[in-house]
């Protein structure tokens, strides 16, 4: 019995046929995910949602001489679905850590926010004035506005990874000023 035989659609045939046909092209499709994913769970969960895709969309599937690249192609979706939700996953946790933790009470602010939170508002933006534009630009929207670094870094077309280096040299520049401020104090 040939699976790809057109005269055998009827749905009675359909899982002998579906059977056959992973039979024939099951271990390549799984080899093929699993080079692709490099884990072998991850590679059998994925296997199998493509066997059920396979399933569910193969009455409609037309040309049978393409089969193989049809699976393939599912396959491939499959395998680009799972990594665009690990990357959303990933992208969550990626913005969290960018964030500073604020009015935790398990967490001590860094020592740069004590030092903000005892200067007067007007005494530290006129040290920030002091600072080139570049250095003060993300220090006054992260503590003043209230952004988190990705946001500093859609609103100022800059890469986060500028932002973060800015923002580090900013407050590298800005200990120096403020501890003589206090010492003053």
């Amino acid at each position: 019995m040939n699976p790809l035989c057109e005269n055998e659609f009827s749905d009675e045939n359909r899982p002998l046929k579906y059977e056959s046909i992973v039979k024939e092209y099951g271990k390549s499709i799984f080899h093929y995910i699993f080079s692709l994913v490099k884990h072998k769970e991850l590679a059998e969960d994925i296997y199998q949602e493509v066997l059920i895709s396979a399933y569910i969309a193969y009455p409609n599937f037309e040309d049978n001489k393409k089969i193989k690249s049809w699976l393939y192609t599912i396959a491939i979706n499959k395998c680009r679905d799972y990594w665009r939700k690990e990357k959303r996953k990933n992208k969550f946790w990626e913005e969290s850590v960018y964030t500073y933790v604020r009015n935790s009470a398990d967490s001590m602010p860094p020592p740069e926010e004590i030092i903000i939170n005892q200067c007067s508002k007007e005494e530290m933006i006129d040290t920030l004035e002091e600072l080139p534009i570049m250095y003060k630009e993300p220090l006054m929207l992260f503590y003043y506005h209230n952004q988190t670094l990705v946001e500093i870094s859609d609103k100022t077309k800059l890469p986060l990874s500028t932002v973060k280096t800015r923002m580090k040299r900013a407050k590298d520049k800005l200990k120096p000023k403020m501890a003589s401020k206090l010492v003053n104090i």
